[in-house]
């Protein structure tokens, strides 16, 4: 502070500016430069390529390849031992084949009072024509229950090793949203016009009919992914995401996968006590009969349906 001056005019003169700065209190580019971060460097393709093949004739010329007495003798020794491998591992199927009971005849294992019991009483402790039906979702639900969940687990863990962050993701879909196929195909957007509301319908029956003849949800399932794949294969999944977006599949898999859990264990902690359910077989052949199998064929086509098109949009871009 000068003692001819007060403070605020003091701090306007050029001498406390250069006192300051010679103090080191204050850095004279702040606030006077401007700062941008520093963007990331990007390699071209050809750069890259170029790199590797520049890497490989490197590896090439000091291992020396093609006339490395050693290399050349353990892919000998490892083209004999997988032959030899593979020709052991098929005499040793032929011969325990060779064991198997003979097909039809009565006292093989699988001529027992189980599947006695499912062509006899079947109708009538299932509720279902379709015996299939009858015996994987109501005598077998439980190892059907563990198939889906197979199917949820399979598609978490493509999502973690595929997922694309959505900033990228989105940076991609705005240079071109259809790189990989003929973007606006008149032919086969005309086909997905015609076959897409057919294959719905014809899933959505399959479903909701497999407790009386060929069908459920395993196959029903398959039907509804197939026209979901054939639909953002010709209109792009921009247009598919205004009807089947991220949000609506994660609220589809995870009810249906929590709804079958919950119908199941009502089920098979009745049935392990031997107490009766509330849940009506009604009358066969009608749509609304064969108890639990209805509504729960109804979760594993949506969980089949959600897998098969979470599968084809990760490994065809990296995101739903």
């Amino acid at each position: 502070m000068s003692k001819l001056k007060p403070q605020e005019e003091y701090e306007k003169t050029k001498a406390f500016h250069f006192f300051r700065w010679l103090s080191g209190a204050k850095d004279p580019y702040l606030g006077e430069v401007e700062m941008q971060p520093q963007k990331e460097k990007e390699i071209p393709d050809a750069t890259i390529v170029e790199r590797m093949t520049e890497k490989e004739m490197i590896r090439d010329k000091v291992y020396d390849v093609e006339n490395n007495k050693g290399l050349r003798a353990f892919r000998k020794v490892y083209t004999v031992a997988a032959v030899l491998f593979c020709i052991i591992l098929t005499g040793l199927l032929l011969y325990t084949v060779s064991y198997l009971p003979r097909t039809g005849n009565y006292s093989n294992p699988d001529n027992n009072v189980v599947s006695q019991r499912y062509i006899e009483k079947g109708l009538q402790e299932t509720g279902a024509l379709n015996i299939v039906s009858g015996m994987i979702l109501t005598y077998r639900a439980f190892d059907t229950f563990g198939e889906t969940n197979v199917l949820f687990i399979a598609t978490c863990c493509v999502m973690i090793l595929l997922m694309v962050d959505d900033a990228i993701l989105k940076k991609h879909e705005v240079k071109n949203d259809r790189r990989f196929e003929p973007k606006n195909d008149i032919i086969l957007q005309g086909t997905a016009f015609a076959l897409c509301p057919i294959i719905f319908i014809f899933g959505i029956y399959v479903i909701l009919n497999g407790h009386l003849s060929p069908g459920g949800g395993f196959s029903g399932g398959a039907i509804l992914g197939a026209g979901l794949i054939l639909y953002v294969s010709a209109y792009g999944f921009k247009k598919t995401q205004k009807f089947f977006n991220e949000h609506i599949y994660k609220a589809a898999k995870i009810t249906a996968l929590c709804m079958y859990g919950i119908i199941g264990s009502y089920f098979y902690i009745l049935g392990a006590n031997g107490i009766e359910n509330h849940i009506p077989l009604g009358q066969p052949g009608h749509i609304l009969s064969g108890g639990i199998i209805l509504p729960i064929d109804i979760c594993v086509g949506l969980e089949v349906a959600c897998t098969m098109y979470a599968f084809y949009a990760l490994f065809r871009r990296g995101g739903l």
